[in-house]
């Protein structure tokens, strides 16, 4: 409850309203209109200048109780609010606007008679003037209630948002992160095979590897890279796996050129799959792991035959649950994967530049 109350008074603390232009006109007005509703100012007797300077104390006397009201009103906001204390908040309002207004309203409606009418005090009309500013009081402070609750639900609002952003940034950063270990896991793995088994291709490997890592790394902050870009990424992560499993492995392209510079993909989404095929999949010179890429209706589809790899331990499918969760993050897009007796397809949702 303590954390919920001071994230309350937090919100409320940040609002800040500009009233300027409300206090320019209403003070004036009450200042006018009351006293010439209740008749404290006598135009038949009163000179035009006595007349102007009655006016002009009765509008200095709503300035006085406009900004007392108004300190008064926004120094209990820090101390109460509607959501989580109403009843103290409601109490300590109505106590703290009549205990100043009341008297202060009395007290400067006699002294204008003391100035303006000889020190006779009508407390008819002194009664009437002070109910008649009381009433008003609460109700310009019902307007300030309402305005301040709707920019607190504003804030609110924008707060709360601002808070899932970062909260989705944080899981994207998080999910980012996730790949680099895996990666260079498995490519370690690899380049350690070649030099005991192929120490030639090792050097290969090497210099390829560095070339792929950096794209990764240039890129692992971005949400999105051109399709084109991550093409020619993954055709450099293939160069790798051609080198360890020659004609084992094949890849084919279907994607017209001129359509790679039109869409975009969170970056390093081709070598999660790719790596998935090989990592599941049994393949051989004879009966290759093929992969298809191809381009529909903004949809990447990635296909490649299937032919399960028994496991010795089950896969926990965290690629692909890794990727699908960077894509909602990034596209608010799900990717789509089907699998069948022969063949296993996953889907991408590209987003079209505009």
């Amino acid at each position: 409850m303590k954390h919920i109350d001071d994230a309350t008074k937090r919100i409320t603390d940040s609002i800040r309203i500009n009233d300027i232009g409300f206090r320019l006109i209403l003070i004036p007005f009450f200042g006018i209109l009351i006293p010439l509703v209740t008749g404290l100012v006598d135009h038949t007797s009163y000179s035009l200048w006595q007349t102007k300077f009655s006016y002009l104390y009765t509008i200095g006397i709503s300035f006085i109780i406009w900004h007392g009201n108004r300190f008064l009103l926004f120094t209990l906001r820090t101390y109460f609010d509607w959501f989580n204390k109403p009843l103290q908040k409601i109490v300590s309002l109505i106590l703290a606007i009549s205990f100043y207004t009341i008297p202060v309203s009395v007290l400067l409606l006699v002294g204008w008679y003391h100035i303006f009418a000889g020190g006779k005090v009508d407390w008819n009309i002194v009664s009437m003037n002070s109910l008649i500013i009381m009433i008003a009081v609460l109700f310009i402070v019902h307007v300030y209630e309402t305005v301040f609750l709707v920019k607190e639900a504003e804030t609110e609002k924008v707060q709360r948002a601002q808070t899932e952003r970062a909260k989705a940034e944080a899981e994207l950063e998080a999910l980012k992160n996730q790949i680099d270990p895996h990666f260079i896991f498995n490519s370690l793995n690899t380049l350690s095979h070649l030099i005991e088994e192929k120490p030639v291709k090792a050097k290969q490997f090497n210099d390829d590897l560095a070339d792929v890592y950096r794209y990764i790394l240039a890129n692992k902050a971005r949400d999105l890279v051109l399709l084109r870009e991550e093409m020619d990424f993954l055709k450099g992560y293939f160069s790798l796996l051609k080198i360890r499993f020659e004609e084992a492995v094949q890849i084919n392209i279907t994607v017209p050129d001129r359509q790679l510079d039109q869409f975009l993909i969170p970056p390093i989404s081709l070598q999660v799959l790719a790596e998935n095929a090989i990592k599941h999949n049994e393949f051989n010179d004879h009966e290759p792991l093929v992969i298809v890429i191809a381009l529909k209706d903004d949809i990447l589809t990635v296909h490649n035959n299937l032919r399960k790899k028994q496991l010795r331990k089950g896969s926990s499918g965290i690629g692909l649950r890794n990727l699908n969760e960077r894509y909602n993050l990034t596209t608010n897009n799900f990717i789509t994967i089907k699998e069948s007796e022969n063949y296993f397809t996953v889907r991408l949702p590209v987003l079209k530049i505009i």
